[in-house]
């Protein structure tokens, strides 16, 4: 497995990061790593206003095959934050959980770049897998969005590309009502 030494910056080790495939270091932890602390766990039970308009963080503390829903319009961290919360709650690997993160971030950011709506996610998971729900108004014109490898040189195409290689499977349906993607990841066991 390569090994990637990156300096200490902004609240980030310096120790060397591992790489599997996709996975990379994406999330900056300020060190920590395991579980939170009671406080800590608290703490991201509770809603957290948005200043850019986006609704409140929702709770975690519903039953996990009922879908949490989240609406988004610029927050993005936000969104990270659900998804990695919830991955791991459901029994994603710390490297599964960040892939999902990556393929979550890669489509809320299409929606924040090219939709001209706010978007929905939607996360619930049963014994065998996770699903990340986003949907908006936007509309995909290529039928194989992500399906095929971008060239080195294209300056776009390369998120649902990636997507499509992290997620277990992915569901793309778009047409004029809006877009609704969804990414499966089965979890371990």
């Amino acid at each position: 497995m390569p090994r990637i030494r990156r300096p200490a910056a902004q609240g980030l080790s310096s120790r060397p990061t591992f790489r599997t495939g996709v996975s990379c270091v994406l999330m900056g932890w300020q060190d920590k790593t395991g579980r939170a602390s009671a406080a800590e766990e608290e703490s991201l039970r509770r809603p957290v206003s948005r200043h850019d308009g986006d609704a409140l963080l929702p709770r975690p503390d519903h039953s996990p095959h009922d879908p949490m829903s989240y609406t988004y319009t610029t927050d993005l961290a936000a969104v990270r934050a659900i998804v990695h919360r919830y991955a791991i709650r459901a029994g994603l690997t710390e490297a599964r959980a960040i892939d999902l993160v990556l393929a979550v971030s890669e489509v809320a950011a299409n929606t924040v770049r090219h939709a001209q709506s706010p978007g929905s996610l939607k996360i619930w998971y049963d014994t065998k897998e996770i699903v990340c729900q986003i949907q908006d108004e936007g509309f995909i014109t290529d039928p194989l969005a992500g399906r095929r490898m971008p060239s080195v040189d294209a300056m776009g195409g390369h998120g649902l590309w990636i997507v499509h290689r992290v997620c277990d499977r992915v569901e793309i349906h778009s047409g004029e009502t809006g877009t609704t993607i969804r990414l499966h990841m089965e979890l371990p066991g």
